[in-house]
This record gives C-alpha cells, sequence and structure tokens, in this order.
C-alpha cells in the first residue's frame, strides 16, 4: 500500500536526508521549487508556450522559500512576476532568507498587507496564482490580512478562470488532519513533495484542490510503523485457487442475516456482493414469511429460515458458515438484538475444519446492527477482533458519540484532532476493526494499524451517495472474509472494489450495479 504521511514525519525525513549529508536544505527547497514548475507545464502545457503574468504569495517560513524559487524560475522563463511576503524577512528561516536575497537581485518583493488585496483584486487577474503562504507547517488560524484577501483573490482569479497552484497544501488546511483551520485558499492544483499527506486525502483538505500531484525532490523511502496507508487491492489474493481438489466450500460460506419480509432489499444487496466477490456459498437467513419474497429476486443465494435468535444458533451448527454479515434490514426490534447476541457469542464455538487457512468466525456489523450495538452496552462489550464495524458518520456518532463530538470541534490550530484520530480510537475501543465511511473512509484496526479509502480527485464517485450502496459494501466486505481474508484486509479491499466498481460504471449508477461491475473490474485488474 501507499504510505501516507503526517507534517511532523515529512519533517523527519528532511532532517533525517539533510543530517546524513545526502542533501542540504537549500537543495531540497530549489528541487521543490523546480518540481512545482515543472508540475505547472504538465497540468497547463499552454502555459510554456508564451510569456504570462504570475503571483507569487510567499508566507514567512520554508514554504515561503519554496515560493520565492518559483518565481526565480518563471522570470528566468521570460514571465512577469510579482512577489508579496507575509512576515518580516528578518525572521525568515536560513534556506528560504537565501532564496528571499536571490530573488530580490530579480525583483521587487511587496509587503503583503491591508494595501494588497486592492493591489490584486482591481488588476487584471494573472495566469497564475501561486500559493506559497503556510504548507503543511501551520499550526494556527491563517490571520485576517490572508483570510480576507485569499477569498477576495479566489473569487477574483476564479471568475476568469485562472489558476491556483498551492505548494504542498492549501493554506490554512491543517496537514494531518484536512480541517480548515481559517477559510483557506482553494487550490486548482496542489503539488506536494515525496508523499503525499493525510490532509490531502481526509477532511476539507480535497475540497479545497481540484488536483494533487505529488513532485520527486530525491529523498529516501523511508517506511516506518504507525504510518497510515492508502487501500489498494492484492491482486494475488484475489484469485480464487485453481487447485482441482477445491470446491464451493473451499472459498467460503457467508450467511447474511435478514429482517422481516418487505425488508429484505438491503439484505439481497448484501448476498449479492459476497458472492459476486467470490464467497463459494452465500446464504440469507430470513424469517419464514419472508422466503417468498427472497426466492423470487435470488437463484443462485441459498436461503434459510431464521425465526429468532435460537433459529440462527441452530443455523450457526453448520460450521461450514465462516462469515456472517448482520444489520441490513434486520429491524431494531427483539428479534433483531437476540440476532446480534447470538453472532457476538458464536466466535468460540468449535467447528469442523472445511478448507485450509480459513478463519474462524468473522462478522460484518452494519446498518440497524450498529444501531442496536449503541443502544446496547452488553452487546457492545461483546465485540472481538473478528468483528468488521461500518459505520456512516450518524452511526459512528451513536456508537462513539464522545470520539464524534471531538471530531466535530471546530479546529483553531495544528495538529487537529483528524478522521484517522477517531477511527483510531473507536478501534481501540471496540477491539475489532472500524470502517468509518464517507469519500474518506478511514479504516482501523485495535493495534492502530490505518488505511485510507479516498474517493477524491481521479478516483471520486459522487454516484455512491445512493441508497443501498452500503449494504453492497458490507457484502463485498463479508464475501472476503469468507475467502479468508482478515478482517482488516476485508475492509481495505472491500472498500477499494466498491470505488472502483462505481467508476467502472459511472453516473447513474444505483446500488444493482454495483456487484454486477466486479467482473469487469476483475477483467482490468488480471483476476
Amino acid at each position: 500500500m501507499t504510505e501516507l504521511l503526517t507534517a511532523a514525519q515529512m519533517r523527519a525525513i528532511e532532517a533525517a536526508a539533510i543530517a546524513s549529508g545526502e542533501v542540504t536544505g537549500l537543495e531540497l527547497m530549489k528541487r521543490a521549487g523546480r518540481g512545482v514548475v515543472e508540475a505547472i507545464f504538465e497540468e497547463w502545457p499552454e502555459l510554456r508556450a508564451t510569456s504570462h503574468r504570475a503571483v507569487v504569495l510567499c508566507g514567512p517560513g520554508n514554504n515561503g522559500g519554496d515560493g520565492f524559487v518559483v518565481a526565480r524560475l518563471l522570470k528566468e522563463w521570460g514571465w512577469e512576476v510579482e512577489v508579496f511576503l507575509y512576515g518580516d524577512p528578518e525572521k525568515m528561516p536560513p534556506d528560504a532568507r537565501v532564496n528571499y536575497e536571490r530573488w530580490r537581485g530579480m525583483g521587487e518583493v511587496v509587503a503583503f498587507n491591508d494595501k494588497a488585496t486592492a493591489h490584486l483584486v482591481e488588476r487584471e487577474p494573472p495566469s497564475l496564482v501561486v500559493d506559497a503562504f503556510f504548507g503543511t507547517g501551520l499550526t494556527r488560524d491563517i490571520g485576517r490580512i490572508v483570510r480576507e484577501t485569499s477569498e477576495a483573490l479566489w473569487m477574483h482569479v476564479s471568475i476568469h478562470r485562472g489558476r491556483i497552484v498551492a505548494i504542498d497544501i492549501p493554506s490554512g488546511i491543517c496537514a494531518d488532519s484536512g480541517k480548515d483551520l481559517g477559510r483557506a485558499l482553494p487550490a486548482t492544483l496542489t503539488v506536494s513533495f515525496h508523499k503525499k499527506k493525510l490532509g490531502h486525502l481526509i477532511g476539507e483538505g480535497p475540497v479545497h484542490s481540484f488536483r494533487t500531484v505529488i513532485a520527486d525532490i530525491g529523498l529516501p523511502d523511508r517506511s516506518e510503523r504507525g504510518r497510515v496507508s492508502l487501500t489498494n487491492a492484492d491482486e494475488t489474493f484475489l484469485r480464487k485457487s485453481r487447485q482441482p481438489q477445491h470446491h464451493k466450500y473451499s472459498h467460503g460460506h457467508a450467511l447474511i442475516v435478514s429482517g422481516t419480509s418487505g425488508r429484505g432489499g438491503a439484505a439481497r444487496l448484501a448476498a449479492r456482493g459476497a458472492l459476486r466477490i467470490g464467497a463459494g456459498v452465500v446464504t440469507v437467513g430470513c424469517p419464514l414469511d419472508a422466503i417468498p419474497e427472497h426466492a423470487a429476486r435470488l437463484d443462485a443465494v441459498m436461503l434459510r429460515g431464521v425465526a429468532d435468535g435460537l433459529g440462527l444458533e441452530e443455523t450457526l451448527e453448520d460450521g461450514r458458515i465462516n462469515a456472517l454479515c448482520v444489520g441490513p434490514g434486520l429491524g431494531l426490534d427483539a428479534r433483531g438484538r437476540e440476532v446480534v447476541a447470538v453472532v457476538l457469542e458464536s466466535r468460540g464455538r468449535p467447528r469442523p475444519t472445511v478448507g485450509r487457512g480459513l478463519p474462524r468466525r468473522s462478522v460484518v456489523l452494519d446498518a440497524d446492527a450498529l444501531t442496536i450495538l449503541s443502544q446496547n452496552p452488553d452487546l457492545f462489550a461483546a465485540l472481538h477482533g473478528a468483528c468488521v464495524l461500518t459505520p456512516h458518520a450518524g452511526e459512528f456518532a451513536r456508537l462513539f458519540p464522545d470520539i464524534a463530538e471531538k471530531l466535530a470541534a471546530p479546529a483553531t490550530k495544528g495538529p487537529a484532532y483528524s478522521k484517522v484520530d477517531a477511527t483510531r480510537e473507536a478501534a481501540k475501543r471496540a477491539g475489532c476493526v472500524v470502517l468509518f465511511k464517507g469519500p474518506d473512509t478511514v479504516i482501523a484496526d485495535p493495534t492502530g494499524r490505518c488505511a485510507i479509502n479516498s474517493a477524491h480527485y481521479d478516483r471520486a464517485a459522487p454516484w455512491l451517495a445512493t441508497a443501498g450502496s452500503g449494504d453492497v459494501l458490507a457484502g463485498f466486505i463479508t464475501g472476503l472474509l469468507a475467502r479468508g481474508f482478515s478482517p482488516f484486509d476485508a475492509a481495505c479491499t472491500g472498500a477499494w472494489l466498491h470505488v472502483e466498481c462505481a467508476l467502472s460504471f459511472g453516473p447513474g449508477l444505483i446500488a444493482e450495479d454495483l456487484p454486477e461491475e466486479l467482473p469487469k473490474v476483475f477483467r482490468v485488474l488480471g483476476v
């Protein structure tokens, strides 16, 4: 998986490279500025051809130093460049101060103050605005002057279809949480370095940049424990075994527990998702009066009468069932509570060994099951390491109200409490994997291992906001659990494939389309 960094981790990597003598801070700043200019020309090739006007907004730190390098390179390219500095040049870090002085040998530096707003918005908008105010080092509100000018400048430039390029991250966005620390300046393009930061993919970070790219500045790739990763799919594990002695039960048996008649659609969506993703056998367990409804809509999925908790206990005597999905369309009545209780109590029961490598029963708890957990502390306490919780924001708030309150609190300084922090804390408290849904889905386990499934930028899939898509995701994860994936890997892979199916289908998607798109996605992956 691709690793993501916090601001502190990025600083540590840079500091280690400088301390080892591999590179100087001044050279890193030069590479960063060059990477920004190269990214600009790659994004907008038409800007290479003729001279243009650029406004470069520099801050008092090293991000401002990168801005002075960009200004110098554009000037050398033949552009007309105006440079503004927010802060005292005497207090700039040494490397940034060197690049400030180098620019002073080529052009003027205008103080960024109250007069700057009028100066910037009363003129014809430039072809390019470079935001080099604060970058990833911001730990406070951006300040009134920057905030007011940023708003006016964004309106002025966007009306004329101008371009705003942020260095590292849009100024005002906390690099660790994606939270807005004071009306951040949106960017048409963000150019960051070495690796993406958490704030590029969670919170409001993706909303403030239409596109984010990474420039290589020659830093070594040092992996460390505790970092957050981007989800992807491991094609090796997705492939079904071709061994001739294997059969359907070798790939797991998933049980989807459904609610009463008239509430079965969610369970059918989950069942179809589990079957398509590769579970060998899928059964829907439902009250007897719901069997005709399911039978009219399902063929390859088996049906079993599960009237109550006792009926589920009897069903689970079949040791071949190794993964369960509970919650979609379950209902909040006494039967629903019984079902959740039985599922959570069944984990330790002995069962015959069927197929090599299959785990003990794993459980996905979604939708109504999450509400039941939030209302019954004794059931919440019964959660275990083979469980996966899949809450959206409302369900998360019911399950973890204090954590949700911290997450919702307005950020005034950074690093701010993030969705990554919240999901990790929730997973540790629940003792199981938590998949906190959204365009910035975060998955964490009790050890602190964490991944982000981002549906932003080139993976934006707004049509996933449709009824039933979460039920299909629960089915995907259940099917992967049945096949032998660990809870964390099943959640990560299921979430990634969920977005890939939406991207493959495109606009007009409804939940029923998601499982049917999986074969196409698998072919593209070579599975």
